[in-house]
């Protein structure tokens, strides 16, 4: 593994294994083509027309809409043609990025429907240089089960926002209170778009460094992180450029670090390739 094959195993999908799923006319997101047959050959709420997928049944209204997509949704998992359903609703956007109506996060991919989510550095700064604290993975998770991760990550479900959510967050998998959590600073985003398992993940995560006192270790709230390790930078750095421990998109989030804090730089021969792909334009 290298930075830049991971950036590039972030954005690595053939457009022609998709298609679009439009919605009253509009596209909101990419089907892969034989999740797209199958859908169309449920009955009449689907349909495939000049290699398009066609939504035909959605209602009108945002919310009558999102009630008639989170029962497609529920047989869409009795049938075992999604994997689970998450709970959380993330929105389907427009290109123009207006809302057009819900649904559950882990469908999402399915459909190719955009997604946020906010992850952080907590770091802290030693004699001897920075050192970041680093989450590992339950091994009971759905998702990169024992995978490295970052001391918060967590997607951004609709009808909460940016501080909030980070807030919420940081309570639930770092133990970290409210007026920590407030220290957080925006630093940019990390943008990609991937064939995953599920479909289409075009995605964009908001990023946040948190510098934290050294009196203070991270605790989980919930069942997610089994661990927390405090490790010097260089040591995380070293992790990222030769293996693949941390969970996949972690590794973008924490080269941006690297080359905000002067840690990962132009010396190095992949530095130009790495800094542009970290912002991936979206379909």
């Amino acid at each position: 593994m290298s930075f830049l094959s991971h950036i590039q195993a972030c954005n690595r999908w053939q457009p022609a294994d998709f298609q679009p799923f439009v919605v009253a006319g509009e596209r909101l997101g990419w089907v892969r083509r034989r999740f797209a047959r199958a859908l169309a050959g449920l009955g009449d709420n689907f349909a495939l027309a000049d290699d398009v997928l066609h939504w035909r049944s959605a209602p009108a209204g945002f919310d009558a809409r999102g009630d008639a997509f989170a029962a497609l949704s529920v047989d869409l998992d009795q049938r075992d043609l999604v994997s689970h359903l998450h709970g959380e609703r993330y929105p389907a956007l427009n290109a123009a990025g207006e809302p057009r109506f819900l649904m559950d996060r882990a469908v999402a991919p399915y459909f190719g429907i955009r997604a946020f989510g906010q992850h952080m550095n907590g770091f802290v700064r030693r004699d001897d240089g920075l050192y970041l604290w680093v989450a590992r993975r339950s091994r009971s998770r759905r998702v990169a089960p024992g995978k490295l991760d970052h001391i918060v990550a967590g997607g951004l479900p609709w009808g909460i926002g940016l501080a909030d959510n980070l807030r919420k967050e940081c309570w639930e998998e770092a133990s970290l209170p409210a007026e920590i959590a407030d220290r957080a600073r925006p630093v940019g985003i990390v943008s990609y778009c991937r064939d995953s398992s599920r479909g289409l993940k075009p995605d964009t995560i908001y990023c946040y460094d948190l510098e934290l006192p050294a009196d203070i270790t991270p605790r989980c709230n919930d069942d997610e992180v089994e661990s927390f390790h405090l490790m010097p930078a260089a040591e995380v750095m070293h992790i990222v450029d030769t293996s693949d421990d941390f969970k996949l998109n972690c590794n973008l989030v924490i080269i941006d670090f690297l080359i905000r804090h002067g840690l990962l730089t132009p010396a190095h021969p992949d530095y130009l390739a790495i800094a542009a792909g970290l912002r991936a334009n979206l379909p």
